[in-house]
């Protein structure tokens, strides 16, 4: 993993190391530190950092909606993430439950609608 330090993070983006103390004080960004205590940038910080200074700059959003956004863009990244567990689990069922019915499967089988519940197949 490869790191940045403070310095040219602030000449890539054009804002004072003071601005990105702020962020840091404010918890918007959590660089990493070296063992003297330097702020170290990663990839991933540098991105956030990206999107901060979009909604900031580009969006006219302030700190506190900053906040709140990447707060949320975290939530539902993570709910994505259970999203997709839960219908790998109703795919694993589906398919043991197609297994143990043999040639029956396909007339009680199970079906996904994007938007919609789960029903049963009748055809």
């Amino acid at each position: 993993m490869s790191y940045v330090l403070i310095g040219v993070v602030a000449r890539r983006f054009g804002v004072h190391p003071q601005t990105l103390r702020l962020y840091e004080r404010e918890g918007l960004i959590r660089p990493a530190r070296s063992a003297g205590n330097t702020r170290l940038y990663d990839q991933e910080t540098v991105e956030r950092l990206e999107i901060i200074l979009t909604l900031t700059r580009d969006l006219g959003v302030n700190l506190a909606g900053v906040e709140v956004i990447l707060d949320l863009k975290s939530r539902l990244a993570r709910m994505e993430g259970e999203v997709g567990r839960l219908m790998e689990a109703i795919r694993a069922v589906a398919a043991d439950h197609a297994a143990r019915s043999g040639g029956e499967a396909s007339a009680r089988a199970l079906v996904v609608r994007p938007r919609g519940p789960l029903v049963r197949r009748t055809d």
